[in-house]
């Protein structure tokens, strides 16, 4: 199986020392690296004017300044997208205290959303940046520059796809056939509602609970199947998607 992250707006900053970004260390770096390559000349343009960038990149006066980042995407250090982004889902998932094999594991199933390098693996090392998919980038429509490349790179992958990327990023490049994820809270009497920051915490929280166990279900029948000898009321909602009850 394949799990699709959505990214964090903010980032944590800093990386190992004497590295930088590889494009060539990237997933789909064959059939990405020529967008990837557009899209951070384009970002790293816009930020030379933070003025601009703050307006683009829909930055306040707290956080403005990390349009800077954008200027030095190619030669600041970099660490692991499973590490670099922070945010309330990734709270949840708590990968820094994740044994190895777990971490193995998200390495090779679980894929982060970016909207400036497409789709990266949990553990390819990335720098600090800030865009996201509802950035107005001038002369460079998001949508239009991954739809067509990233959505065919997310198709090849075999298995189940998971798709818990939030729908902006779903927009960006759609998967036939992938499972959606929606969250909801069940209340005494039975009842659901939708839920926005607990939503990426259960998220979180799931996929740490798939890594630890290191699961493999093939489908959606074994994921099902798989969640309820966990313990987590995972069901089957709308079609195409999944239901988390937290």
């Amino acid at each position: 199986m394949h799990v699709l992250l959505p990214p964090s707006e903010t980032k944590r900053p800093g990386g190992a020392a004497g590295t930088r970004l590889d494009l060539g260390a990237l997933a789909f770096a064959g059939g990405l690296r020529d967008v990837r390559e557009r899209a951070i000349d384009a970002v790293a343009a816009l930020s030379a004017d933070i003025d601009a960038a703050a307006r683009a990149l829909g930055l306040g006066p707290r956080s403005r300044e990390e349009a800077r980042h954008n200027l030095v995407i190619r030669e600041s250090p970099v660490m692991a997208a499973l590490d670099r982004f922070d945010g309330v889902l990734y709270e949840g998932l708590d990968a820094a205290t994740l044994p190895a094999a777990a971490r193995a594991w998200a390495g090779e199933h679980v894929l982060v959303a970016s909207a400036l390098l497409g789709a990266v693996r949990a553990l390819d090392p990335v720098p600090a940046y800030r865009l996201s998919a509802s950035s107005r980038v001038p002369g460079l429509p998001l949508g239009a520059l991954w739809r067509a490349p990233l959505g065919a790179a997310l198709a090849s992958l075999p298995g189940l796809v998971l798709d818990l990327r939030s729908q902006d990023y779903r927009a960006l490049a759609p998967v036939p056939g992938a499972l959606v994820l929606q969250v909801v809270a069940e209340d005494d009497a039975g009842r659901r509602r939708a839920l926005n920051h607990f939503n990426k915490a259960g998220k979180g929280r799931f996929v740490r609970a798939l890594a630890l166990a290191g699961a493999r279900p093939e489908n959606a029948d074994a994921l099902l199947a798989w969640a309820a000898q966990e313990g987590i009321q995972l069901e089957r909602g709308a079609p195409g998607e999944l239901v988390l009850v937290v």
